[in-house]
């Protein structure tokens, strides 16, 4: 897929990896709409990206008619929707049972649920109805999606019970969504990014930071978000791409704890 001149959709795009996967596009050529409940960084990235390029609207990615009039209004003010990217989440630390014997709560694993996995669904689904109108490409492309999953996926730690099922789920599902929505034309992938280098990483002890280093192979840092950013051009221009996980972590294998 040619990126330029695309309408891309990115949830979670006010910060962290959405924010720099949302520049990069940007740069490709693209305009972005950026879906994300923090209305600040919002409006500060609408700011930075330039209001000719990009535009935010306040969405919780969990509500199904929300997010179904978003991508009505969006298709009836742009015209079409080629690229979506979901990397909107919420990450607990819990375990199955605590210190106090006290079981996991449910309303929280309910909410990690509903945020990470429902989200990436609610909109991929919303997402694929809008490009499925779109006039096919010269490779009879009509458009691509990239969901977030995680190394937790395949690697959970002690506490991640809740947000590893999230991410496993977001895994399981790229296959078989690319499988139905392959006579559309429309692509599916997900990325499973290691320990990268967002605000609330950065934030952590500078002891924390390097005992996490310490266990990535190469390169021995933490991923730079433009490095994810580079990896959802790559994929949305690679048309041969389709179906897969992809991990971007440095060669990790996180261990129990």
């Amino acid at each position: 897929m040619n990126i330029t001149k695309k309408i891309a959709i990115v949830t979670g795009g006010a910060s962290g990896l959405g924010r720099a996967a949302a520049e990069l596009l940007v740069d490709h050529g693209a305009s972005v709409v950026i879906f994300d409940m923090n209305a600040t960084a919002g409006d500060r990235a609408v700011e930075e990206l330039g209001a000719d390029h990009c535009r935010y609207v306040q969405l919780d990615v969990s509500k199904g008619p929300d997010v179904e009039a978003a991508f009505q209004s969006i298709v009836e003010e742009l015209g079409r929707v080629d690229i979506c990217l979901n990397c909107a989440g919420i990450g607990v630390a819990a375990k199955t049972v605590d210190r106090e014997g006290q079981p996991h709560d449910l309303d929280l694993y309910r909410k990690v649920i509903e945020v990470n996995l429902i989200g990436s669904f609610n909109v991929a689904r919303c997402a694929a109805a809008a490009m499925a109108k779109n006039d096919p490409d010269e490779g009879n492309e009509r458009g691509v999606i990239v969901n977030t999953a995680s190394i937790a996926a395949f690697d959970g730690q002690m506490g991640q019970v809740a947000y590893s099922a999230t991410k496993g789920g977001i895994v399981g599902m790229t296959l078989p969504m690319a499988r139905d929505l392959a006579k559309q034309g429309i692509r599916v992938n997900t990325i499973a990014p290691g320990v990268m280098a967002t605000p609330l990483m950065l934030a952590a002890p500078q002891n924390v930071q390097d005992g996490i280093v310490a266990n990535i192979p190469f390169p021995q840092r933490l991923g730079a978000p433009a490095e994810f950013g580079q990896l959802v051009v790559h994929i949305a221009e690679n048309s041969y791409l389709n179906g897969e996980t992809i991990r971007l972590d440095g060669g990790v294998r996180m261990q129990p704890r």
